[in-house]
């Protein structure tokens, strides 16, 4: 059996890769392109020496500080160039390498030409918008006002200065102080207030001005008909024109005291309607310079962000290259009077290779006179687990990873999970209409692969592009267990040949009372088209997919307990192969590996046994006799034989393997009276406790002994109630397969009865939709989700540890935008 066993490959592909841990001595002046070089390969994981040091303590924290606030330019850029509206799509010419120095003194110039533009830009903008809306309070107001004698020319003079004190208007100012000034006052009379409020405020502000004045004042208003750009977040405001009328100077006082309050801008229009043709010629004139000055400034502003945009997208790469680069070399330990950096990482065992090559290419073009010290290290902790996966089975393995990342060496269970996973799915998703809707969905995804791995995806619509070799591989299986069940969104086919049943007679009145009649061989393929409609339709697809799901669930949880042997035989854990895997695989199968046998047996032979009184009684009374349920001769003792292994490996389990790890230790550890000196280099001849390898530090027995009572206690009931959890693959199976015949028969089918075409395409549309949104998206992920539960509870809760880390590699590929 062991030369067997040994003759077995050695699972290459179901375990990580060998890693090894390395230690690097770069010298100074190559150390920099030493790790660009291992960025660009990317299979290093440095390790970090420095780990007791804060950030601001290493020894590269400028150059990283420095590429920080490059990084923070170059966002700065790329945000003024999406808020100007600008494409600015890099050169196609082979643009030359630039120094980091260089580059940040250009990054500082364009930032400071850009916010001075941004500054003067602004000014003028706020400028713009003063004359716009004393333009538009001109037009509006003056509506409002009626030309009198009986009021005086000083009224105006008196509200102009009051107004001008909030800084609004600067520029008109000179020809008012000309035409105004020179007026005299009149402290009596009604006076008014005109000037411009946003829409949002003015309910709340005409509510203040009445409650202030106590309803002495009358207030107009009107709305602008233009809406004006506010500068600082580049949003068009609508606004409303007002004038207030009122009388006395507390009334004045309180007004304009409300309007700066709210943000009104006040401004002064006079009653002389030349005075007001001549204001507005100025304010036109004005108006258009401006016009011409703000598209002058935007042109050029625009000009100087094209320049910066069509390095930006290489510039912001070279940035992240760089600051990667320090944080790595940040990693290691600087030595001043060696004039070296010490660095250690890990790296796959086949990379070693490629990497010597690497740092001899790098020293060679840093004109270092010393080359790089490379040697291999003896590792103590637990190296990272590392999978090498392509675009196929990368997916399957980021299902394996949320769960958990595989002890290093352990058994994958993606590999597996690439066949397994989309069968269950399947299994409960069964419809090869609706497998073909998904296959249509996979193939679009698929086809345009290589334009959407370019495109930044909404989080839906990336999450589907990611899986799309695993909605790939379902809809496959989904179309195959589709055909078995013989469901093309509900409806039979006679695809594979004619029915084995037909009619008692021709008219075939009596075919859903008292059933067809077999005069043929089985359908040769899947569930025959006959048994839809009829009267045992539900009890044989029922009888059909339970007993169908228990005997995947056997077989799937029998291979996760086979590969939890050979784990325990990689590692050296004899202990876990003869007290848990045999055990385990005793009490697993005496009972439930049983009820397996006895289904196949009862399809092959159509006995009509009642396979749930055999299990009952099996516990019950062991020794009575089994009668019509009797399936083989031999039965019966056979049943008394597998409930007494079944009883012998629960003890089995729980006590010899704490005994014998106690007895392991005391004899690894008798006779010693001194301590045992650090070294990785102990006892390396024993055989370990388990399959974690680990340095044992400390026995606790009584600790050890619960534990495996814990884990035999969970393995015992897990048994039973893992094995009704595969259940759920028939419970699925028949909530969609009704789901699907409830909208056919009820939506389509009654829709169809009528002689009305907008009936009949109501219908078409209902039986679309829900088609679309429950069958194919919420049942989707209905059946994902269970499929998910089974693979990581039931399958690999048999062997799976899942307590291992990622090996994460220095790579420039693997940097991402966030983190700068």
């Amino acid at each position: 059996m062991d030369d067997f066993l040994d003759k077995l490959p050695q699972m290459d592909l179901m375990r990580s890769e060998k890693m090894t841990l390395v230690q690097l001595i770069f010298p100074v002046e190559s150390a920099h392109r030493c790790v660009t070089y291992l960025g660009e390969l990317g299979l290093l994981q440095f390790r970090d020496l420095n780990a007791d040091k804060s950030p601001f303590q290493r020894t590269f924290a400028t150059q990283v500080k420095r590429c920080g606030e490059m990084s923070r330019k170059l966002r700065f850029f790329k945000d003024q160039i999406d808020k100007a509206g600008l494409r600015c799509l890099p050169r196609h010419e082979i643009e030359p390498d630039i120094e980091l120095g260089d580059l940040e003194r250009q990054l500082a110039d364009h930032e400071h030409e850009v916010l001075e533009m941004n500054s003067n830009s602004e000014k003028l903008r706020l400028t713009y918008n003063e004359l716009l809306e004393f333009k538009i309070v001109l037009q509006k107001a003056s509506g409002f006002l009626v030309s009198s004698n009986a009021h005086a020319i000083g009224d105006e003079t008196e509200l102009h200065e009051s107004t001008y004190s909030n800084n609004g208007f600067i520029e008109s100012s000179s020809l008012l102080e000309q035409e105004m000034r020179h007026e005299p006052l009149n402290q009596s009379g009604l006076r008014f207030i005109s000037g411009i409020i946003s829409k949002d405020k003015l309910l709340k502000f005409e509510r203040m001005l009445f409650r202030a004045t106590r309803g002495n004042m009358l207030f107009n208003q009107t709305p602008s008909d233009e809406e004006i750009m506010d500068p600082s977040t580049s949003e068009m405001v609508e606004k409303v024109v007002f004038v207030v009328f009122f009388s006395g100077e507390q009334a004045r006082t309180k007004i304009l005291k409300i309007c700066e309050a709210f943000g009104a801008n006040c401004y002064p229009v006079p009653e002389d309607t030349t005075k007001q043709r001549q204001l507005t010629r100025e304010v036109l004139s004005r108006l258009s310079d401006l016009e011409a000055t703000l598209d002058a400034g935007t042109r050029h502003r625009n000009n100087a962000l094209n320049a910066v945009g069509y390095s930006l997208t290489k510039w912001m790469t070279t940035v992240r290259r760089e600051k990667a680069v320090y944080d790595t070399l940040n990693m290691l330990n600087f030595d001043v009077t060696k004039k070296c950096l010490v660095g250690e990482g890990w790296c796959p065992t086949f990379a070693k290779t490629q990497i010597h090559e690497v740092l001899q290419r790098a020293t060679f073009d840093s004109n270092s006179q010393v080359g790089v010290i490379f040697h291999v290290m003896q590792a103590v902790e637990s190296p990272p687990t590392y999978f090498r996966t392509n675009k196929l089975t990368n997916a399957f393995q980021e299902i394996i990873d949320a769960y958990g990342v595989a002890r290093y060496q352990e058994a994958n269970p993606a590999v597996y999970s690439v066949v397994t996973y989309p069968f269950l799915f399947a299994v409960m998703f069964g419809d090869w209409g609706h497998g073909l809707c998904l296959l249509v969905g996979a193939l679009y995804l698929l086809a345009r692969e290589r334009k959407l791995s370019t495109q930044k995806l909404g989080s839906f619509m990336e999450m589907l592009f990611g899986g799309r070799y695993v909605i790939l591989l379902m809809a496959l299986f989904s179309i195959y267990c589709g055909l078995i069940y013989n469901e093309f969104f509900s409806v039979p086919f006679h695809i594979f040949g004619g029915s084995a049943y037909k009619c008692r007679d021709t008219t075939c009145s009596d075919a859903y009372t008292v059933g067809l009649v077999k005069y043929r061989d089985p359908y040769p393929f899947g569930v025959d088209p006959s048994w839809r409609g009829s009267r045992t339709e539900l009890p044989y697809l029922n009888s059909l997919k339970m007993k169908m799901s228990i005997l995947l669930g056997i077989a799937q949880m029998n291979l996760g307990l086979i590969l939890s042997f050979f784990n325990a035989r990689f590692f050296g854990s004899s202990l876990d192969i003869r007290y848990q895997f045999i055990p385990q695989m005793i009490f697993l199968n005496s009972l439930f590996g049983y009820l397996s046998l006895l289904i196949i047996i009862k399809w092959c032979t159509g006995s009509q046994a009642d396979l749930y009184h055999v299990m009952i009684y099996m516990f019950l009374s062991p020794t009575e006799e089994l009668g019509e349920n009797q399936l083989f001769w031999g039965q019966r003792p056979l049943q008394i034989l597998l409930l007494l292994m079944a009883f012998i490996a629960v003890p089995w389990m729980l006590f010899p393997k704490p005994f014998a790890l106690r007895k392991i230790h005391m004899e690894r550890f008798q006779g010693r009276t001194y301590g045992v000196l650090g070294t990785s280099e102990v006892d390396l001849d024993v055989e370990p406790d388990s399959a974690r390898g680990h340095q044992e530090e400390e026995f606790n027995f009584s600790e050890i002994f619960v534990h495996q009572l814990i884990h035999s206690i969970e393995f015992v009931l897990g048994s039973v109630s893992n094995t009704a959890s595969y259940l759920r693959l028939w419970a699925l199976s028949l909530a969609h397969s009704e789901l699907s015949t409830v909208f056919y028969e009820k939506v389509l089918l009654l829709a169809w009865g009528y002689d009305n075409i907008l009936i009949r395409l109501i219908g078409v549309v209902v039986f679309a939709f829900a088609t679309a949104f429950i069958l194919l998206m919420m049942e989707t992920l209905s059946a994902f989700l269970h499929a998910l539960r089974l693979h990581w509870v039931e399958f690999m809760g048999k062997f799976f540890h899942g307590d291992g880390y990622k090996f994460k590699p220095f790579s420039f590929t693997l940097i991402s935008d966030d983190d700068e």
